[in-house]
């Protein structure tokens, strides 16, 4: 039996992101978090503008659409300017 031979429905492990990615929890309600590790099954995010970091599923996550990400880039630079975040 080679590998290629698995049951039909098995879906791989979405590969790691590099750490910074920015992503989409859809299991928060599609809440923009930029990637800060693992921890065991699950993926670290945080806030973009900082703050406390979540847990989510790797199955749940998904790259930003062009309008998520200029909003939370957008968010970040304020945040910065602000004094928010450094």
């Amino acid at each position: 039996m080679s590998v290629e031979d698995g049951p039909p429905n098995e879906q791989k492990p979405p590969q790691v992101p590099a750490t910074g990615t920015l992503l989409v929890d859809t299991g928060r309600r599609d809440q923009v978090g930029e990637f800060r590790g693992t921890a065991g099954p699950y993926w670290s995010l945080r806030p973009v503008c900082g703050g406390t970091e979540w847990e989510a599923e790797p199955a749940n996550v998904r790259a930003p659409s062009p309008m998520e990400r200029l909003r939370a880039e957008t968010a970040r630079c304020n945040a910065r300017s602000e004094g928010r975040i450094l």
